[in-house]
Formats: structure tokens, sequence, C-alpha cells
């Protein structure tokens, strides 16, 4: 059997869709050299750009570009649409993994299509389409979701949004959550918690921690009121800090946390790091006391997850899939600042509870792992 996949996201390491495809294929690496029958396969590893990744003989790699190379929305069209396409029907793919939702449409009937779906966040919010290409560009990957053969949805909320918002059939997809990043499995050592508190300059276990990213609908915002209303409440708490890029000229879907902070009065106790290293970022959440992560809307919620994985306390949003995630191991708000005040408050203030959660979250982080969502997209593709 011929099987091609989809890995253009491993140009964007750094990128959740990214950390997906990568981990994908180490796992499924791993699975081909300890079972004899995969070895039979052929897997075809499309690309974008050259890959540096060790894999087993029987995975092609092939890295190609669209006669349009400028890299925007036109390119990523041309790439899924219409070069992939063609590339997997010159391999005579039996199977075709696209390793997030994508304007791919196989039309040849012997070519199964399985398409992961991570969220379709343009249909919670609009906002996100704010322009004739994005527009056109949504409007086919929702053909590229149609057409599939079967889909794996990340989370049984992203699972409900497709049923309800796309009136795709339940019979189609498949629920299979992710999982993290391998180095938040491993234990923190006190030699790397030295280094990144030095790195960033922060003192272990004296600051609460806001990260997964600055757009508008991860409320940010939010969080800084809420820890304006804490301090108010007690002078002396801990800093907060804010990692994420600074993308003002993204407007107005990114948070422009330089100016809120500046508003607020809090520049003497908010430290914004913008851009962290993934090899920091176990360290930078085991410093904390807290992380906060009240986003509105999310297709998973990876970052909740690295932090119940390290121990770190979690207060997140009770909405969309973040109670998957999160179970009974995490505190939930709503969106109220007030009410998110007072769940950092009784944290930072209880010793006691920050432990219990810290092992309630490691309980709870087992459950995911990344054999379990290769084996999953396995069984959907028969492979």
């Amino acid at each position: 059997m011929n099987i091609g996949i989809n890995a253009s996201f491993l140009r964007k390491p750094g990128n959740g869709i990214g950390q997906v495809t990568l981990h994908f294929l180490t796992e499924l690496a791993k699975q081909v050299k300890s079972n004899r029958s995969l070895r039979n396969h052929k897997f075809f590893i499309y690309t974008e750009d050259p890959i540096d990744i060790k894999l087993p003989k029987n995975f092609i790699v092939r890295s190609f570009l669209p006669f349009y190379r400028r890299d925007d929305l036109f390119r990523k069209l041309l790439w899924e649409k219409y070069s992939l396409l063609h590339k997997a029907h010159r391999d005579h793919c039996d199977v075709f993994i696209s390793l997030y939702q994508s304007a791919t449409v196989i039309k040849y009937i012997d070519m199964k299509h399985v398409m992961i779906v991570h969220d379709v966040i343009p249909h919670a919010c609009p906002e996100y389409i704010n322009n004739l290409r994005k527009k056109l560009y949504w409007e086919r990957v929702e053909i590229g979701m149609y057409s599939a053969s079967s889909i794996v949805a990340v989370s049984e909320y992203t699972k409900s949004d497709l049923e309800d918002k796309l009136n795709i059939k339940a019979t189609k997809i498949t629920v299979a959550p992710i999982a993290v990043d391998p180095i938040f499995t491993r234990d923190v050592v006190d030699d790397e918690i030295q280094h990144v508190m030095q790195k960033y300059n922060l003192a272990y276990k004296k600051y609460m921690y806001t990260g997964g990213g600055l757009e508008v609908r991860k409320n940010v915002d939010r969080t800084l009121r809420a820890y304006k209303m804490l301090r108010e409440q007690i002078p002396n708490a801990p800093d907060l800090v804010v990692s994420g890029k600074l993308l003002p000229h993204l407007a107005p879907l990114i948070t422009d946390v330089e100016q809120v902070v500046y508003d607020l009065g809090l520049v003497d106790h908010v430290k914004i790091l913008g851009f962290v290293d993934q090899v920091d970022l176990p360290a930078l959440y085991k410093g904390a006391q807290v992380f906060i992560f009240p986003s509105s809307y999310e297709g998973f919620g990876m970052p909740v997850l690295e932090a119940m994985t390290i121990g770190t306390p979690v207060i997140t949003s009770s909405d969309t899939s973040l109670r998957e995630v999160g179970g009974d191991a995490v505190r939930y708000v709503n969106h109220d600042d007030a009410q998110l005040c007072d769940a950092m408050r009784e944290i930072i203030t209880n010793s006691a509870l920050q432990e219990k959660m810290s092992y309630a979250s490691k309980e709870r982080a087992q459950i995911f792992s990344w054999t379990k969502f290769v084996e999953k997209i396995r069984e959907v593709s028969t492979i």
C-alpha cells in the first residue's frame, strides 16, 4: 500500500499544527520500525521545504512548490489543491492523509482521503476571514472537508462543530485527541530551571504565567484586567508573565499587550517575554504558580495540556474543547474578570490547593498520547 501524507506544516515547528505534524511522523516512524507488516508499505511525505528528520527507509520525502512561489494564501491553495494532488496521483497513493483541514480534494475513486480537522475557527470567529483571499481559501477548505472520505477531529467539540456548523455527518467523523511534545513529559531538572529563570530574569515560583498566543480570542486582555484587580486586593501578588509574539499589524486579531499593560498601569508588574523557544517552555511552566488560559475558542487546547503535563495548576475557560482536556484537574471560569481574579487569588494563596491541582493535572495528562493518536489514524485509514 502507498500512503501519502501532507506534512506541509513541518516548516512551522512553533505552530500547533506543526507540532502535531512532527510528532505524528515521529510516532508513525516508531510504529513502522516495530511492526513488520507496516514495513511493506511506502509512505510518501509531501512538504513545501526540505526537512531534516530521520525516517525509516520506506518513507519517501518529496519537497516541492507550485510555479507561484511567494509564501501566501494563493501559493498555499495551489500547493494543496493542485501540486499535491498531482504528486499523490503520480505516486499511486492508495490512502492520502491530510494532517490539517485543507483545500485538497481527492478526485480519484481509488484513493481514500483521511483529513484531520483541528478547528473551524472562521465559523466561530468570523473576524478571521477579514478579506477576500481568506474567505475564498476557507470556502475551498470547507469543500475539502466535505469531500474527504473520513475526518478525524481532535476533540468531541470540534466534531460537534463539524456537525452543527458544516452539516457533516457524524458517521464520517472519528475523534482522536492529540498530545504534547515529549519534552513536557520528562522531569525538568534544576539546571534547566535555573537557566530559564536567568534567561528571562524570573524568580522560581514567584510569578503567574499566561501564554499560548496573543490572538484576541485568547483573552489576554481579560487576564490582565483580572490581574489588576488581584493586585488591588493583594498588593504583593506575584508578577504576571506573558509570552507570545507582538504583531500589532495583525490587529484586530492580535491583542496589543504592551498597550493594555500601559493603560492598566501594570508596567512594573507584568513581564512580556515575546516568543519563547519550545525548549524553554517546560521550565517556564514549572516555575509558575499557576498557568492562566481563558481562551474563548479552542479546537483542542494544547497549552493547557502542556501545563498539566508539567504539573502546573491551570485556570482556563469552561468553553469549547477545554473541559475535554482539563477534566476535573483544572479550575474553570466563565467570561467574567472578577471570577478569574477570584480563581487566581484562591490558587496563589493556597499551597495545599496548588499541590492537589498539580497531582491531578499530571494524572489527567497521562491519558493523552501520540501512540493512541497515530493508532486511531491508522485505524481510520485502514493502514
